[in-house]
């Protein structure tokens, strides 16, 4: 499917790179990039995913060849029309995760493919459901993990996903950062 082309994922993700090796892509991982991550006011929350995703895409520090696919994303967490990014501290860490207690939120991921003449955007969206966390736990995940680095201060694939989900609707590696099944058919078709 891939013959001839390059692969390359503009993300530091560990997860993200984990997903494509596990869909044994050849790959390389190049972050260089110029886009600064803020969107205007006023774009519907589940427009940011996209165009942050394809921000990226355009930001990419050089020129693709025309053997190259660049592969960038972007996943949100939304809770009641909110959108909760990286936490900025870990009271904003055990805020987040007090404020998804016992409740359901949305997960929505966008990625974009681009080569060296056009660029294809496509979203997945899932369904995640916390069990009640007890303060303890909040705690106890914040302060040994440290998820600063995630959407919604918490990685599903992490302590608080085994001890915490209580159910998904959707795709698990979207919640993860990448949809991979969404992924491989977008890059059928892109190819």
């Amino acid at each position: 499917m891939l013959e001839g082309k390059r692969i390359i994922l503009g993300s530091a993700s560990p997860r993200r790179k984990r997903l494509l090796e596990g869909m044994c892509l050849d790959f390389t991982v190049d972050t260089g990039n110029t886009f600064t991550e803020t969107v205007e006011d006023g774009i519907p929350y589940r427009e940011v995913p996209v165009r942050m995703s394809e921000g990226k895409s355009l930001g990419f520090h050089r020129p693709l060849a025309d053997d190259e696919i660049l592969i960038t994303s972007d996943t949100m967490v939304i809770l009641d029309d909110e959108i909760l990014g990286k936490p900025a501290d870990r009271e904003d860490a055990v805020r987040m995760l007090r404020d998804l207690s016992g409740r359901t939120h949305e997960v929505v991921t966008a990625v974009t493919l681009r080569d060296s003449s056009r660029m294809k955007t496509f979203t997945d969206s899932s369904l995640v459901r916390f069990s009640s966390l007890a303060e303890e736990d909040i705690e106890f995940y914040v302060d040994n993990f440290r998820p600063f680095d995630k959407a919604g201060a918490y990685g599903i694939q992490e302590w608080i996903g085994y001890i915490g989900i209580e159910s998904i609707e959707g795709s698990y590696y979207n919640v993860e950062g990448l949809p991979t099944e969404k992924l491989w058919k977008a890059l059928k078709e892109f190819c």
